[in-house]
């Protein structure tokens, strides 16, 4: 069952705990006592570490650990020409304790969609060489589009700049592509789609926030399905594209509760991607029911291994819960990874680089006696 190209048996998501260092520098910076270009050489040095970090504890993947982020997805997203983030939304995340205060930050567009800088390349130009260097494959995560209308809906988008608002989806698919391109060019064969809004679409309280919102949450998933599947749809076929799909991740706090179910039949088959990458840490995502609609080419990235606590999960209950999955779909075309990164907005979630580590070695062990390979 040996893998040379991704997805592989242990995979990881995306985002990793920031060293001292890259919080210490970010504050310098806001206080004017250091430059933009010496951040970056700050970070560049912590992503030398966090990929050595990734090869040594078994991992034929590694990503850069989104250092060069403050946020999953702001970063990216507020390139895109005619973007800007203002306010938050109407939900908190939700902790085992209770609320805290962390409005998902919301995204308005003011003008026409367009791509006149790079949005990741230039983190990936960064990586690939460290990456290549130690013999791994560098991925590359990406945010949705899906988020440029999911959190402010119709009404976040202007309708002097778009009156039709197929005329809006077309041209966000367009921009996607664009960059899709470009990390292509750059030498980026592995890319992962980070996709919340499905999963918060199977959230009743989150559907009744889209009614809210003006929309339908019946009618999203079909209309996210097309807007993916016309990003992704000039792939070439030598690129992996994998799609994450989360329901909160901050500060080890969530958003959303409930099953794949409500859009497990239309998103796990006809999404046109390699794999999924699913959130299958707590009773909050349901049962594995919902993969017997995995289409046949795809493959499930089970992520069992919570990036949101310190404890560490046993080799035997995530045996057993991948036996639990291949009842739904045959083992070859399973995997394992973490449930998200460990650190998708910069504060990280409530455990150590030890915990961290330890949790990517016990994936990479896991994998091995499972698949016979990680």
């Amino acid at each position: 069952m040996a893998s040379k190209t991704p997805p592989f048996k242990a995979e990881i998501v995306g985002s990793f705990l920031r060293p001292t260092a890259v919080h210490e520098a970010r504050l310098a910076v806001a206080s004017g006592k250091m430059t933009a270009e010496q951040l970056w050489a700050v970070e560049a040095r912590a992503v030398e570490d966090v990929a050595a970090m990734q090869r040594a504890a078994g991992l034929k993947v590694c990503t850069d650990g989104e250092f060069h982020r403050r946020h999953w997805f702001m970063d990216f997203i507020e390139r895109i020409d005619g973007v800007e983030i203002k306010g938050g939304l109407p939900v908190k995340f939700q902790t085992e304790q209770g609320a805290i205060e962390m409005a998902p930050p919301r995204v308005v567009v003011g003008g026409k969609l367009g791509r006149s800088r790079p949005l990741a390349v230039h983190h990936f130009q960064a990586l690939k060489p460290v990456a290549d260097k130690l013999g791994l494959v560098a991925k590359q995560p990406i945010p949705s589009p899906t988020i440029l209308h999911f959190r402010g809906g119709r009404a976040a988008i202007d309708k002097g700049a778009y009156p039709d608002i197929g005329e809006f989806f077309a041209d966000l698919a367009r921009v996607y592509r664009e960059e899709i391109a470009a990390l292509y060019e750059a030498g980026c064969r592995y890319v992962q789609i980070d996709e919340t809004n499905f999963a918060f679409l199977c959230d009743p309280a989150l559907r009744k926030n889209v009614v809210e919102l003006g929309e339908d949450p019946e009618k999203l998933p079909a209309t996210y399905a097309k807007l993916l599947n016309d990003a992704l749809r000039d792939v070439p076929d030598d690129m992996t594209v994998g799609m994450h799909m989360c329901r909160g991740n901050h500060a080890s706090a969530w958003v959303a509760t409930g099953g794949y179910d409500p859009v497990a039949e239309l998103a796990f088959s006809s999404i046109d991607v390699d794999a999924f990458f699913l959130e299958y840490d707590t009773y909050r995502a349901g049962s594995f029911e919902p993969l017997k609609h995995l289409g046949r080419d795809k493959v499930a990235v089970l992520g069992l291994v919570t990036s949101k606590k310190p404890q560490l999960e046993t080799k035997d209950e995530l045996k057993r819960r991948i036996e639990e999955a291949a009842k739904f779909v045959p083992l070859e075309r399973l995997a394992l990874s973490p449930q998200c990164g460990f650190a998708s907005t910069i504060e990280g979630n409530q455990l150590t680089v030890d915990d961290q580590r330890r949790k990517l070695e016990l994936i990479v062990d896991v994998a091995r006696e499972v698949w016979g390979t990680a």
